[in-house]
């Protein structure tokens, strides 16, 4: 696949994943009042549609290439090497004080 149609086909994963998250949410929430009586298979399957958005999102965004953490994220760019984890950084010297 090139990678102007792996962008578009992660994208597209990516979105459709975040729609089905959002729409398996509120019909999760919305079940639960008592005003509507949906019935119980809808809600289980509102809360399978939450997990099946969510692993379409990580299929987007592996064959979209966004699976890499970057240094926008705080912890990696503050502690992501091996030497904030050896007991010797500044934030295990001020806890023990």
């Amino acid at each position: 696949m090139k990678r102007k149609h792996s962008d578009i086909a992660g994208n597209g994963l990516m979105v459709l994943g975040l729609v089905i998250v959002i729409a398996g949410l509120a019909v999760s929430m919305v079940g639960q009042m008592p005003e509507f009586n949906f019935p119980q298979l809808i809600r289980h399957i509102a809360i399978l549609g939450i997990f099946v958005g969510a692993l379409m999102w990580l299929a987007g965004a592996r064959i979209g290439g966004r699976e890499k953490i970057t240094d926008r994220y705080y912890w990696q760019r503050h502690c992501g090497d091996k030497r904030c984890r050896n007991g010797h950084s500044e934030h295990n010297e001020h806890s023990h004080q």
